[in-house]
């Protein structure tokens, strides 16, 4: 199993108009690509120096090639979504491989 993670810093000015569109339009799409079989969405409870809240969104998918596949037929779509946002959220993307889960 993979997870794709990305971890946003929000400003505060939209702060409310993002995660409402994250719970009920964003994640709800990426899971619709079929291509993630669950989504989790976390606040960062360390605060930032530069301000703003942070929340790292976990995708979990069944494998690398999946993961593949959403970046080739899916991604740049969704990405451009978040242009309304611009200049408002900072994103960083990581890959993991669950190694061991209890």
């Amino acid at each position: 199993m993979h997870i794709y993670n990305v971890t946003i810093n929000i400003d505060e000015s939209v702060h409310d108009e993002w995660v409402k569109w994250m719970k009920e339009e964003h994640i709800p799409d990426m899971l619709a690509t079929g291509k993630f079989t669950q989504a989790l969405m976390s606040r960062v409870l360390v605060k930032e120096a530069m301000g703003g809240i942070t929340y790292s969104v976990q995708y979990q998918t069944k494998d690398r090639e999946t993961l593949n596949l959403y970046y080739q037929e899916d991604a740049e779509r969704l990405r451009k979504e978040s242009k309304r946002f611009e200049g408002k959220a900072v994103y960083f993307r990581t890959e993991m491989e669950i190694i061991h889960q209890q």
